[in-house]
């Protein structure tokens, strides 16, 4: 299959770049919204590259990067009660959460902000800047992925 490309978010102050680095890999667990996790089950594959999204920060933006280093599996997190991604009508048999395995590539220099991605015409298509789209999981086309990973060079020589 051709490699695909994403957007992935996550606030900081629950898991940030630094800790995916320090772990090395983790698995993408807790989405609890259907086209994200469908994303995970049914297009993500090993080796896709990932935008590290930090959301809810001052400010939100790109902070590094991340590859796919496993397919979709049931998120334990649903089968625990005492967790907040339970989800009592999942059951072992018949799990609703997957979630993909993400393997730490590189923390930028710079963060790349949101709003200078919006400010970039050339990346005006991007999910993350369309009114109304709060998707933790974004597909990103092949020639923004590269646009950004330039432009987060670009940035970290300043």
């Amino acid at each position: 299959m051709t490699k695909r490309y994403w957007l992935m978010k996550s606030e900081p102050d629950v898991y940030s770049i630094d800790d995916l680095k320090k772990d090395q890999t983790t698995w993408w667990e807790g989405v609890r919204n259907y086209q994200a996790r469908n994303f995970m089950m049914q297009d993500m594959q090993i080796g896709d590259e990932v935008l590290f999204y930090h959301s809810n920060a001052t400010p939100p933006g790109i902070a590094g990067l991340g590859q796919i280093s496993a397919l979709a599996a049931p998120d334990q997190q649903q089968f625990q009660k005492k967790s907040e991604y339970y989800d009592p009508k999942a059951t072992p048999q018949k799990p609703i959460w997957f979630c993909t395995q993400v393997r730490f590539v590189k923390k930028w220099k710079s963060l790349i902000s949101l709003e200078l991605i919006k400010a970039d015409k050339k990346l005006a298509k991007m999910v993350v800047v369309q009114k109304g789209s709060r998707l933790s999981i974004q597909p990103v086309s092949a020639e923004d992925f590269h646009y950004i990973t330039q432009l987060a060079e670009a940035v970290g020589k300043k």
